[in-house]
């Protein structure tokens, strides 16, 4: 029996490399496509020997051309903290856009469907909370997080052109908060910000008076609701995320506790556009995915310490990307 293949851009970010890992578990024949401008060969170099997972080193905001039959994409190529696409703003916009066109047009010419990875920072700054599908956001279009808000917004409606006007079988994930081993210590998101600032022995910084709110969401359960929506015969948006929320400054006392640091925790002004609350409404993933997060914040928050834990003590110095240098 031939095994079905299916393309993942952004194979060597955090979540790419959770797909891969799970697409192969699951018997398909890997196609990996990243740039590494935030990637991380690191994330699946044990792949590399197996034989059904190839990788191409490309940018898919470029024209992409894979060989032979394609089942199914999965578009997860883009910068994904603000520490990254705040740098390159022009690479978010052209990914979101570009990349996204190349990979609708993939769909289209191999009849694969395909899966694109939105993000809960449609939504902005939230005026409904919990965050349904139906609520349009509230977004500053110039701001400097509008580079990320607005590629996304574009990419879901021109997912939704190809599938209205081609006919192309699309699929769109909007993710929250989501965290576990492979994410970037210094990629500037709350998790490993606190956790390596307690790892450091330093203070752990909290924007604004920290009662801004998340929801965190393990890995392990997103890839789930991912594979779930991809599987489905559903074409508009899902919100995939769990809706346990907390306070910024309450999860920076669970770290403290956690990790066992004496520092205590600094404010700092909050940045520009930054939202106040995020919880996914996640109604629409349980009724037509049967689908709901299982790992605990204190099971999946563990679990990602040990992996930060046993990380290489200059990982812990490592200052973010500068995406100047050549």
């Amino acid at each position: 029996m031939s095994r079905k293949r299916v393309l993942i851009t952004g194979a060597a970010g955090f979540l790419g490399s959770h797909l891969c890992d799970r697409f192969i578990k699951e018997g398909f024949h890997v196609i990996g496509m990243d740039n590494l401008i935030t990637g991380d060969l690191r994330n699946i170099e044990h792949l590399f020997k197996l034989e059904h997972f190839e990788f191409y080193h490309h940018d898919v905001s470029k024209f992409i051309h894979v060989p032979g039959e394609l089942h199914y994409i999965l578009h997860f190529a883009s910068p994904a903290s603000p520490i990254d696409y705040l740098k390159i703003p022009i690479q978010t916009l052209k990914v979101g856009a570009l990349g996204t066109h190349n990979c609708l047009g993939l769909a289209k010419v191999k009849k694969a469907r395909i899966l694109v990875a939105s993000t809960s920072e449609v939504y902005g700054d939230p005026l409904v909370h919990p965050q349904t599908e139906d609520y349009w956001g509230n977004v500053n279009p110039v701001g400097p997080r509008g580079v990320y808000d607005e590629a996304k917004r574009f990419m879901e409606s021109i997912t939704m052109a190809y599938h209205t006007y081609h006919g192309v079988e699309t699929r769109i994930v909007r993710i929250f908060n989501t965290y576990g081993p492979r994410m970037r210590l210094n990629d500037g998101r709350a998790l490993p910000a606190f956790i390596g600032q307690a790892l450091r022995g330093e203070d752990l910084t909290v924007f604004g008076d920290g009662s801004q709110t998340r929801s965190f969401c393990y890995v392990d359960d997103l890839i789930e609701g991912i594979y779930r929506l991809l599987m489905s015969d559903y074409a508009y948006p899902v919100n995939v995320g769990n809706p346990d929320e907390i306070s910024l400054k309450d999860f920076a006392e669970e770290i403290i506790k956690l990790t066992g640091t004496t520092q205590k925790i600094v404010y700092k002004p909050l940045p520009q556009d930054d939202p106040k609350q995020r919880q996914p409404d996640i109604t629409r993933a349980k009724e037509l995915l049967g689908w709901e997060p299982k790992v605990s914040r204190a099971e999946g928050v563990k679990v990602t310490y040990e992996y930060f834990k046993s990380l290489p003590k200059e990982e812990l110095y490592k200052l973010p990307k500068d995406f100047n240098k050549k």
